[in-house]
């Protein structure tokens, strides 16, 4: 499959798996005896709270500004830091309760698929309900 330039994928999320990365923090929990404070409600509320996180590199900040700390190491260092918590949180979520992310991914992907069709939504910004 070719991606679009700004589409980078790297060696490292070429070759791992989804499974590999779940398994690697599971460990790193049990290792620490944390899965006695994690239970789905709790683990939804650090999700929410990485989110946040994710989002205060971007508040207030014009597209210009971004551009600007994306270009800078540090700053994009930092991004990408609280981007992984969030994917941690997801990986505990799914484990918590149960959910094959990729089967679960693929499924979203063909309702995706169906509600925005390409001859509909290509370069269109609305909600699938706009679309005629």
């Amino acid at each position: 499959m070719s991606l679009p330039p700004h589409y980078i994928l790297t060696e490292m999320d070429d070759k791992t798996t989804v499974a590999e990365l779940r398994k690697r923090f599971l460990k790193f929990i049990n290792d620490r005896d944390w899965k006695q404070f994690h239970n789905p409600k709790d683990v939804a509320l650090d999700l929410a709270t990485e989110v946040g996180e994710v989002l205060e590199h971007f508040k207030f900040k014009s597209n210009e500004e971004i551009k600007e700390i994306l270009a800078n190491p540090e700053k994009k260092k930092e991004l990408s830091h609280e981007v992984a918590d969030v994917l941690m949180a997801v990986l505990l979520l799914s484990d918590e309760i149960g959910i094959d992310l990729t089967t679960a991914f693929n499924e979203k992907l063909r309702i995706n698929e169906k509600k925005y069709p390409v001859g509909l939504s290509k370069g269109v910004n609305r909600k699938y309900t706009e679309l005629k």
